[in-house]
């Protein structure tokens, strides 16, 4: 066969696999090629994250036109800081969704499958509404805790009650997606980000700057863009989750509180949740730190990078969640060899990912963030932030493979042991060194970003190497 043919055989090979990775089936990853389901899955979910990434850019874009467009950056930033909180349930509620669901797709028990995941929609309505209620009732002083200035926590206070009472949706989109991964159907979970991304890329200058009878609602009309966008979204799942046309099964029933079933979820998730509220409020206190000692435009250009950085990482973050899946899946099968081999797959992968995205963020940083203000003293401190962040990009992408690893075998307390020894014991403190005792200001900060997550990784290969999370039962 000639070079010529090889080549187009191969092309072809791999337009087929792009083909059905998001044509949303749901595939059994305990057989055939490693490699091959790394890609099926990693591609989907990609582009499920890039959306993701896409919201708070969007809204970015838009109120960093407006007028006092530091202000409205700063009140998106810090709001966005204080979501990670409901972020960080989210996912942690969705890891365990995804763990249990894909273990129990491995081990053929689809009722059961189906069974997790609904209860762990009870658990999270319940949370949610919580939560939603005090970010609603105290909005204002939340802004005032995070470091706004008075006028930026007054023109801020709607935006941040309507983000915040509507995170429901915020919940169900993670959760959601999480149930459909570990059913092997990652594409189901992409489509859903993208409804929702279409929708708030439209409503987003039409509620902001007004259009015909709808008028200007300015800063506030980027979180009601952000609201129907995600709550379109949200149908968008139910709809797939509840026609009945795949392994998934829903049925009321499926909703009957069952207490057996909701302690072993919270069992999982209860760790899962407190690692990524471990390390989302580590950046909500380098956000406060930033603010106290850069003030409102320091503040408002280390947001704006945080945002840029967020848009490059979630994807290598979607391309690791693979690894849960397939790790769950292959346990569920009893096939630890292949699940071990899946996950050093998947982290070569982000390695590459990670370092193309490295060299774009070092370039083009100038680039991205005159894109998005046009105030030169917030570009100045974002631009200084991507370059130093993006130094520590490949490590990033190793250490997510391998707490997705752990997560995805329900081994969810070894990365939160990693995660409150890496960033509060280590990234939080020296932070707080460099910004204040050596009154570096934000530069101490965004240095000790890639520092802490370098540390971080290496902790987290040496506990994989271990091999604790090939023995845990879930």
């Amino acid at each position: 066969m000639s070079p010529k043919n090889t080549s187009l055989g191969k092309l072809s090979s791999f337009l087929s696999i792009i083909k059905q990775s998001l044509n949303g089936e749901e595939l059994d990853y305990t057989v055939g090629s490693i490699r091959r389901s790394v890609v099926l899955l990693a591609i989907p979910m990609m582009l499920e994250m890039i959306m993701e990434s896409v919201f708070a850019l969007v809204d970015l874009y838009f109120v960093g036109h407006l007028h006092n467009s530091s202000f409205a950056i700063q009140t998106v930033g810090l709001t966005e800081s204080v979501l990670t909180v409901i972020y960080s349930l989210a996912i942690g509620i969705s890891m365990a969704a995804t763990a249990v669901v894909a273990r129990r797709i491995g081990e053929k028990d689809p009722e059961a499958a189906t069974k997790a995941g609904m209860q762990a929609i009870l658990i999270a309505g319940v949370i949610t509404l919580v939560l939603s209620v005090l970010g609603v009732v105290f909005a204002e002083k939340i802004l005032l805790l995070m470091g706004a200035s008075a006028e930026v926590a007054r023109v801020g206070t709607p935006f941040m009650q309507l983000m915040m009472g509507s995170s429901l949706f915020i919940m169900l989109l993670f959760l959601i997606n999480g149930i459909f991964r570990g059913a092997g159907n990652a594409a189901i979970a992409m489509k859903s980000l993208w409804v929702a991304n279409v929708a708030n890329i439209i409503l987003c200058p039409i509620f902001i700057n007004g259009f015909g009878p709808i008028p200007a609602f300015g800063l506030t009309g980027a979180a009601m863009a952000t609201t129907l966008g995600r709550g379109l979204g949200v149908a968008y799942q139910l709809y797939h989750l509840t026609r009945g046309n795949s392994a998934l099964q829903v049925r009321l029933q499926h909703f009957v509180p069952d207490q057996e079933q909701i302690k072993a979820l919270v069992k999982i998730a209860s760790p899962a949740v407190l690692q990524f509220v471990i390390a989302s409020c580590s950046w909500i206190f380098l956000a406060q730190l930033v603010a106290t000692t850069g003030g409102d435009h320091g503040s408002a250009g280390y947001q704006t990078a945080l945002r840029l950085l967020m848009f490059f990482i979630l994807p290598a973050w979607g391309l690791s969640n693979a690894a849960a899946t397939l790790v769950g899946q292959n346990l569920g099968a009893h096939q630890i060899e292949r699940a071990e081999q899946a996950v050093w797959q998947t982290a070569k992968y982000n390695v590459l990912f990670m370092a193309f995205v490295t060299i774009i963020s070092l370039v083009g940083a100038g680039y991205f963030v005159a894109f998005f203000t046009n105030d030169a003293q917030v570009q100045e401190v974002a631009i200084q932030a991507i370059r130093i962040m993006s130094v520590g990009y490949i490590f990033y992408g190793i250490g997510m493979v391998l707490i997705n690893t752990f997560n995805g075998a329900g081994d969810t307390w070894t990365p939160t042991w990693v995660n409150l020894g890496g960033f509060w014991a280590f990234q939080i403190p020296l932070a707080y060194i460099l910004a204040k005792t050596f009154a570096l200001g934000p530069l101490g900060v965004f240095i000790a970003i890639p520092v802490a997550e370098t540390f971080i990784t290496l902790v987290s290969i040496f506990l994989f190497k271990r091999g604790r999370w090939k023995t845990v039962k879930v």
